[in-house]
């Protein structure tokens, strides 16, 4: 697993496509395509403005949709239109969270797009043949759950959590339950287990906080009785043996109590690959049948300078703001007739008077006609 830092940026040009899954999100064309890194994609969803779906040409429309259906469905689990946990979205959103889909992990796209990208956070990636719509998280054949918890789980979880979730030793409750589960502490991978382990994974480039962060995995899936076949339960038993949900309540009790504590707001139901809540507030996170397009400014956070991105769908007048956390107006661009399609805003963190502001959240808004919309961003001195 590679974990790193990302560039968010925007998208235009919206496509509708039909599966066989119900996925309210948009696939749109890539908005970066001259970025070092993501210029190697061209295809683009954005899931709830908190993760950032990037694929290649060869990957199927039906195959993008699913990935973004799965990792909306883990963000906001009682499909409500609302991420579940506000405080993992803020750090996944802070972080730009993007999910990478490459043909295969042969060539050159994936080292052009590991080489080139060092500003945002990657916590995992997918390649085609790992992503099958119609068996949503199945052992064998779609790793979609899997990768896509990595990255809500390395970008989110590990970071808001420390105390929870670190995967150092000695770090947090997980490691410490690992740790248990392993039949003790091993830096790394022993020759075999002692007989009273019931986590054995054995893949020797997997460092400790590898382990760690597969474990994590193992214990959510498992819980949503992802595992339980026969098939699944015994082409995983030489690295998880609990794979049932009841196996798992008895065997691994200090995961168990930290998975379901309704406190942690993890994950509880098993996505089904469809994505399309009834609720309002959806339209809003996806942007899908408003007048323009507005999408995180980047860099987020910002030290100097940032650049607010947003897509007009017809020619329109739009305003943009800037207040502080208070509400207070912060700067106001002088508004204009824009012509449809794609336009940026730059801000240098000085108020309508030249002056610089200090550190602090800062909101956003661009209005067209009686719709505003909004978004955070976060200048560090």
């Amino acid at each position: 697993m590679k974990y790193v830092k990302f560039l968010i940026s925007v998208a235009f040009i919206p496509v509708f496509i039909f599966s066989q899954n119900e996925v309210c999100f948009d696939l749109i064309e890539n908005p970066n395509p001259d970025h070092p890194a993501l210029g190697i994609f061209t295809k683009y969803v954005n899931v709830l403005n908190t993760i950032h779906v990037y694929a290649e040409p060869s990957i199927s429309d039906a195959k993008v949709l699913h990935v973004a259906s799965v990792a909306a469905e883990l963000l906001d689990n009682n499909e409500d239109g609302v991420i579940d946990d506000p405080l993992l979205e803020q750090s996944l959103v802070n972080l730009n969270t993007i999910m990478p889909i490459f043909q295969s992990e042969n060539g050159n796209t994936i080292d052009t797009f590991f080489d080139n990208f060092d500003d945002g956070c990657a916590g995992a990636v997918l390649f085609r043949n790992e992503i099958e719509p119609s068996h949503p998280g199945h052992w064998g054949e779609d790793a979609t759950v899997e990768e896509v918890l990595h990255t809500i789980n390395g970008c989110g979880h590990v970071e808001v959590y420390p105390s929870l979730y670190h995967l150092e030793p000695n770090s947090s409750y997980l490691t410490d339950a690992m740790d248990v589960a392993r039949g003790g502490q091993f830096i790394d991978m022993p020759d075999t287990y002692p007989d009273e382990a019931w986590y054995h994974y054995d893949d020797w480039t997997c460092e400790y906080e590898c382990m760690a962060m597969e474990y994590l995995y193992w214990c959510i899936v498992t819980n949503m009785d992802i595992l339980s076949d026969s098939e699944t339960c015994a082409g995983i038993a030489n690295e998880w043996e609990p794979c049932t949900p009841e196996l798992f309540e008895v065997t691994d009790t200090l995961m168990f109590n930290l998975i379901t504590n309704q406190d942690n707001k993890l994950p509880q139901f098993a996505p089904d690959g469809n994505y399309c809540p009834s609720d309002a507030s959806i339209e809003k996170k996806t942007n899908r049948l408003f007048p323009f397009l507005i999408y995180p400014n980047y860099p987020n956070p910002f030290n100097s300078e940032t650049t607010i991105r947003y897509n007009l769908q017809t020619d329109e007048i739009s305003h943009v703001n800037i207040y502080d956390i208070t509400g207070t107006l912060v700067k106001v661009f002088p508004s204009s007739n824009q012509k449809k399609g794609y336009h940026i805003i730059q801000w240098n963190a000085t108020d309508n008077n030249g002056n610089p502001v200090p550190s602090g959240m800062y909101v956003y808004t661009i209005r067209v006609g009686s719709l505003i919309m909004t978004d955070k961003m976060l200048l560090l001195k």
